[in-house]
C-alpha cells in the first residue's frame, strides 16, 4: 500500500459522544430528557477532553441538552473557544419510550415494540420520525463543514444514536445501512476528514484514543 503525507490543509469532522448518565447505566431511553451526567460521565469528559484538544478545534457545537453540553465544557474549557448550542444536534425524540427500558416498553406496547424494530419510517406516538432525524443531522453536518476552513477541525458534541442517522444522512447512505455501525459507546467519538481524492471518509469511528493522521492512504490495498 502506498502513502501520501498528510496535508496541512486537511479539514476533519469530530462527532463526539456525551459521558455516560444514570439513564444510560440503566439502559433506558433518553430522547429529549434533560438528564445530566452522572460521576463517572463527569470522569469520561475529563479525560477525553485534553485528547479532543489537542486536535486545536476551531469551534465546538453541541446539543443543547445537558448531558451534551457538560460534556463539551470540558473541551471549551482547555481550547478557550465559544460553546455553541444547537438543537438539530439533540437526540431523537423517542416520545412516549422515554424512560423507559426496551423490556419495559416491549411489555408495555408489544404492538408498538414490533412496529419500532420492522425498519420503516415509523413514527412513534409523541417522537420524531427517523427521517427527520436524519434530515436535521444532515443539515447541522454540512453547516459545520461549511464553517471550515483550510486546515481546521470542528467538533460536534451530540448523542449516540442521532449521530449515526447523521452519519448516513451525511453520505447520502440509505437508512437501513445504520446497522452497520455498533452503537459508539459513551465518551467515544468518530472523526472524519476530507480526502483530496475520495472527498470526506470515515477515518476513525467509536475512538477512545488518537489516531495518528500523519499518513492517509492514497491507493486502495493491494491485498
Amino acid at each position: 500500500m502506498s502513502h501520501m503525507q498528510g496535508s496541512p490543509s486537511l479539514r476533519r469532522l469530530v462527532l463526539w459522544r456525551h459521558g455516560q448518565t444514570d439513564w444510560n447505566a440503566q439502559d433506558r431511553a433518553q430522547g429529549h430528557a434533560d438528564i445530566t451526567l452522572n460521576e463517572t460521565g463527569r470522569q469520561q469528559a475529563r479525560e477525553a477532553a485534553p485528547l479532543l484538544a489537542s486536535y486545536a478545534p476551531a469551534f465546538v457545537w453541541s446539543s443543547d441538552l445537558a448531558r451534551a453540553c457538560h460534556t463539551a465544557m470540558e473541551l471549551v474549557a482547555l481550547t478557550g473557544s465559544p460553546l455553541v448550542l444547537d438543537r438539530r444536534l439533540r437526540e431523537y425524540n423517542v416520545g412516549i419510550r422515554q424512560g423507559k427500558t426496551l423490556e419495559e416498553f416491549r411489555n408495555e406496547h408489544p404492538d408498538l415494540h414490533q412496529l419500532f424494530f420492522a425498519g420503516d419510517d415509523f413514527r412513534m406516538p409523541g417522537a420524531e420520525l427517523p427521517s427527520e432525524v436524519s434530515a436535521r443531522m444532515g443539515s447541522v453536518m454540512r453547516d459545520a463543514v461549511d464553517a471550515l476552513g483550510e486546515g481546521e477541525t470542528g467538533v460536534l458534541v451530540g448523542h449516540g444514536a442521532s449521530l449515526a442517522s447523521g452519519l448516513l444522512a451525511f453520505f447520502d447512505a440509505p437508512a437501513h445501512m445504520r446497522e452497520m455501525f455498533a452503537g459508539m459507546a459513551n465518551c467515544a467519538w468518530t472523526v472524519l476528514a476530507e480526502s483530496p481524492e475520495r472527498g470526506w471518509q470515515i477515518v476513525d469511528f467509536n475512538a477512545q484514543t488518537l489516531t495518528n493522521f500523519s499518513a492517509l492512504s492514497a491507493d486502495r490495498p493491494s491485498g
